[in-house]
């Protein structure tokens, strides 16, 4: 599935930021904006897996409704830390001085990147058997317990 292949090299390269000089204003900047990317793949890829599943949020759902419904689906999110990151990722365009951004770029490293990587698992445990590469074919169709795959309306 290319929306996890993205996500997965995405996570790679912010993974590299705490190697980074983050007293550089330009790589504060660059941490935020690898961390604003993560996020919209990490929302999206839920949005695709509960079309999947089967779910109707997939259909028009918001970022905020897409990961609660994903709450209940995936045990291994942390619902705070994905609430936290949304308000994160939406305050981000706002962040004038440097020491905001310094929290939030701490923010990433401390706390946001270990949350994606704890994603990242999860699903690899989940959906592990199933190759990604084959799963665009799949996400397309919606999945009810009660009948076998159907076309999704989109």
């Amino acid at each position: 599935m290319r929306k996890y292949e993205n996500y997965v090299s995405a996570l790679a390269s912010l993974r590299k930021a705490p190697e980074q000089d983050l007293a550089n204003e330009f790589v504060q900047i660059g941490v935020i904006d690898k961390f604003e990317l993560q996020f919209e793949l990490g929302w999206k890829l839920f949005k695709t897996l509960l079309a999947y599943e089967g779910d109707p949020v997939s259909a028009s759902g918001s970022p905020r409704d897409v990961l609660k419904t994903a709450f209940q689906y995936y045990d291994f999110m942390d619902e705070s830390m994905w609430l936290r990151m949304l308000r994160a990722r939406n305050d981000s365009a706002h962040i004038y001085d440097a020491s905001k951004a310094r929290r939030l770029v701490d923010d990433v490293i401390r706390d946001y990147i270990p949350e994606f990587e704890r994603v990242r698992e999860g699903l690899e445990r989940r959906y592990g058997d199933m190759k990604w590469s084959n799963f665009c074919s799949v996400s397309a169709m919606r999945w009810n317990k009660n009948r076998p795959l159907q076309s999704a309306p989109y």
